[in-house]
């Protein structure tokens, strides 16, 4: 069976249909990893958007029980060159397609995904519409460019109740924007007593629950809407240490006074190289993100950029001059993709043992 994608430009692409059967419209967007495609569309940060995965093949190891990040997947729509129907992997259990039809997302395969990844790169991210044959390109065309960007993806989301995974360490509240389960995976390595609470939760309800640390989660969108997660950061930092990830880490900016942006066609996949400004050290990081913070907002903030990415120069890592606050717009807890940046969970475990036994130190 067909299925056409159609752009707010008027470009259409036609392919065959995988997956659902349902149509769907969403911020096209790609991403450049050659393998993580189960944990590509189950990441909560895809919320709203139609994803091309650049690498041909997709779908060639299956689909198994332990490489989600999240429980019901968010993504829009998926977009491969090809994928493949007879997966090879022990661990496999259900094909892609089977996945996406069971979950109510539509797929798109045997289209040039190349040239719909340079249209993206050359114009910047487009609303598109995955639709039937018999759809109207004009009016498609017309409703997708008088439809606004979702703003509301971190409260679809977010956990609605807190929950607990109990360890016997130090006790992090994690703060869900949209968290991944690698970031909860990672907390309970360290034998964390974690206890995870929704975007809107307010300051002394997170405070109330005694945390030796907290945790930002990355999530969805333009940090700008978040106005919660601003103001419940506003209001904890001094008072415990804190690490972002991702939209964490603009929030942590936000908070402090600095400015987000929306970039071109953002940056998504696993092979990101970022420069530690300290040290000079390169990690090849994994990550999801269609906005960045403005250098030039921090420059009458109490925050100092301590990364920066080796490809376009933007922010990558901030933290705070006067306390135990740190973040990286990168995902550390990257499952798959380069471990390079994991010791920043050390690092944020021995800043809450610093603060803990009366050693400020800031990051």
């Amino acid at each position: 069976m067909k299925r056409q994608l159609i752009l707010e430009d008027g470009t259409v692409f036609v392919g065959r249909a995988f997956g659902s059967e349902i149509e769907n419209d969403g911020e096209v967007v790609f991403n450049t990893g050659m393998t993580g495609y189960q944990e590509i569309l189950s990441d909560p940060s895809y919320c709203g958007q139609i994803v091309t995965l650049t690498y041909p093949l997709i779908g060639n190891y299956g689909v198994n029980r332990d490489d989600f990040e999240s429980i019901e997947p968010a993504i829009h729509g998926l977009i491969v060159k090809e994928v493949a129907e007879y997966p090879s992997n022990y661990r496999s259990e259900e094909t892609l397609h089977d996945l996406l039809a069971f979950k109510g997302i539509p797929g798109l395969e045997g289209i040039d995904t190349r040239k719909l990844t340079r249209l993206i790169r050359k114009h910047g991210t487009l609303k598109g519409k995955l639709c039937n044959m018999e759809a109207n390109v004009d009016e498609v065309v017309t409703q997708l460019r008088e439809k606004p960007l979702e703003i509301n993806q971190v409260a679809r989301v977010s956990t609605k109740d807190p929950y607990h995974a109990p360890g016997r360490g130090y006790r992090v509240v994690l703060v869900d924007f949209g968290a991944k389960h690698g970031i909860l995976r990672n907390l309970i390595h360290y034998d964390c007593d974690v206890i995870v609470v929704p975007f809107n939760a307010s300051i002394e309800e997170v405070l109330r629950l005694n945390p030796d640390g907290i945790m930002l989660s990355n999530g969805p969108g333009d940090p700008a809407d978040v106005e919660e997660g601003i103001e419940l950061i506003k209001g904890l930092i001094g008072k415990v240490p804190i690490f972002g990830i991702c939209l964490g880490h603009q929030l942590i900016s936000l908070a402090c006074g600095g400015k987000s942006e929306k970039m071109k066609f953002g940056h998504r996949g696993s092979n990101h190289p970022v420069k530690e400004l300290e040290t000079g050290k390169i990690d090849i990081t994994s990550q999801n993100h269609g906005f960045t913070i403005d250098p030039k907002s921090l420059e009458n903030t109490r925050l100092k950029v301590t990364h920066v990415s080796v490809n376009d120069g933007t922010v990558e890592g901030v933290a705070h001059i006067d306390h135990p606050v740190f973040s990286v717009q990168y995902h550390p807890e990257a499952s798959p993709g380069p471990e390079d940046s994991n010791h920043l969970f050390d690092k944020f475990i021995r800043m809450i043992e610093e603060y803990k036994n009366g050693k400020v130190r800031n990051a």
